[in-house]
């Protein structure tokens, strides 16, 4: 949080609290008639609402700074992160390149193996080109 809000918020409650003793006394001088304390109690009433409004002013610019603040960084998080994207695909590419042709070619070319329950290798049933359909 930033210290302007913190100020602006701190500063506008503790007006606020302190707005209520002379509002206290002015409704006690109206019901006794005092209009002079009235007035003077209306005054410090009036100050301590005006400050409060101040301090409100400086929260809300505190706020408005907090929340650039956060917007920037959350801009500074998805650049990193669509860098870093970038660069992982970059390393991506790479490895499918280092791949040897041969190793591709030589795993295509093999005939299908099928391994009994013993564990040794069969001989194969199924033929290149045959179509082998498997229903579950």
């Amino acid at each position: 949080m930033h210290t302007a809000t913190m100020k602006g918020l701190v500063g506008a409650r503790t007006n606020m609290n302190l707005l209520n003793t002379p509002m206290r006394v002015y409704k006690e001088a109206e019901r006794k008639g005092d209009t002079a304390v009235m007035e003077r109690a209306m005054g410090y009433v009036c100050d301590f609402a005006d400050k409060a409004e101040e301090y409100q002013t400086e929260a809300d610019k505190g706020m408005k700074e907090d929340s650039k603040e956060a917007r920037e960084k959350a801009e500074m998080a998805c650049e990193k992160a669509v860098q870093k994207h970038k660069e992982e695909r970059k390393e991506l590419e790479k490895g499918d390149s280092g791949v040897p042709a041969e190793a591709t070619a030589d795993t295509a070319e093999m005939e299908p193996i099928i391994y009994l329950k013993t564990g040794a290798a069969g001989e194969s049933c199924v033929k290149v080109g045959t179509e082998v359909s498997v229903y579950i």
